[in-house]
């Protein structure tokens, strides 16, 4: 079995922090959301994996090399032009060679994993098994209706759902997947929709099959997904201090501090919080629950709190910062001005900003 793995979009709901890079590469926790992927797809036993490449590609293969460093082994896929996710599997038609694959979406994030999902397909014989988990707004999402158990339709994002069982994002797929995307026609936002390949499989009496998640789901579609997955991830953090702390310093919960880290005087690391590699934390500096630092960060005279701060970052604003989202190499100074406590920003690649 083979994986494929997106990482195409233009992601223009994350902007501005997407007119920059891919999106797919924004860290969870200081890691590259589309490494989870990747890292769910071999801990199935996938050893080859086609990565598939949109307009913005910048940084991706830089960071995933020939997956040499993951123990698994990567091609890449062009796609210059998000013509949806059917035509994703289209074109990775020959990089499959009639084996089953997983794909996955590279901006979504699962606490279980994908190697459910291979097991329901090799049980049940399947040619399709489409991971689904229950929503608040399912509006969003592309639907699955369920009848006495089994599929019996999808919709994408239908203005009136009879369903809250979301697609998730995961599917495992037999050869005859690629038929059925030849069959099918672009839908109203010119695209070649999955949910379409998927049901046509359905209406040929092909062997289709549910798999609910089990644990959490999220898709990082916008910046308060990004936090609320961000939270998730921290919530299972292990603490583990390799950094130095002051000793006037107040380190509680459970905090991960990278190598040659210095949580300088009058600070304090309430957890679950990571903070990377090579950053200065102080003094004087709050760094609140659910929290991410990334490497070669400066915080000085501040507060943060519920908030990604990018690789690089300089934030010595005298203000509080909350359900923030600050993208790497951006300073944030303080000015004069008098602002409500707790300051809520997207902050760009390489900005300055007073506040």
């Amino acid at each position: 079995m083979k994986g494929l793995l997106l990482a195409g979009g233009h992601g223009t709901r994350l902007r501005p922090l997407t007119y920059t890079g891919n999106k797919h590469l924004l860290p969870i926790a200081n890691k590259p959301m589309l490494l989870y992927g990747l890292e769910h797809l071999k801990s199935a036993g996938i050893g080859e994996v086609a990565v598939i490449l949109g307009p913005i590609k910048e940084g991706v293969e830089e960071t995933l090399g020939d997956g040499s460093s993951f123990g698994i082994k990567i091609t890449y896929v062009d796609q210059p032009e998000p013509k949806g996710l059917a035509h994703a599997v289209l074109i990775s038609e020959d990089f499959m060679a009639g084996e089953p694959f997983v794909m996955y979406l590279g901006d979504n994030l699962l606490k279980q994993g994908v190697q459910d999902f291979v097991r329901a397909f090799d049980r049940d014989g399947a040619d399709c098994v489409v991971g689904v988990s229950p929503v608040k707004d399912p509006s969003r999402f592309g639907i699955a209706e369920i009848d006495e158990g089994k599929l019996v339709r999808l919709v994408e994002k239908p203005k009136e759902p009879k369903s809250n069982l979301a697609l998730i994002g995961v599917y495992v797929f037999g050869p005859a997947i690629f038929d059925s995307v030849k069959k099918i026609k672009p839908s109203w936002r010119n695209e070649l929709e999955i949910t379409d390949a998927i049901q046509r499989l359905l209406d040929e009496g092909r062997r289709v099959r549910v798999q609910k998640v089990n644990g959490w789901w999220k898709d990082t579609g916008r910046p308060e997904d990004l936090l609320e997955a961000n939270q998730l991830v921290l919530s299972d953090l292990e603490g583990n201090v390799e950094g130095e702390v002051s000793e006037d310093a107040q380190v509680t919960g459970r905090v991960a501090i990278g190598k040659d880290s210095k949580v300088l005087e009058g600070s304090r690391i309430r957890g679950p919080v990571i903070i990377g590699k090579n950053c200065l934390i102080g003094p004087n500096v709050y760094v609140g629950p659910y929290t991410s630092v990334g490497d070669e960060c400066l915080l000085k005279d501040t507060e943060v709190e519920n908030s990604i701060v990018m690789n690089g970052s300089r934030i010595e604003s005298g203000k509080k910062i909350v359900d923030s989202l600050i993208g790497s190499h951006s300073t944030i100074l303080n000015s004069d001005a008098t602002l409500p406590k707790g300051q809520k920003l997207i902050v760009g690649e390489r900005s300055v900003l007073q506040i």
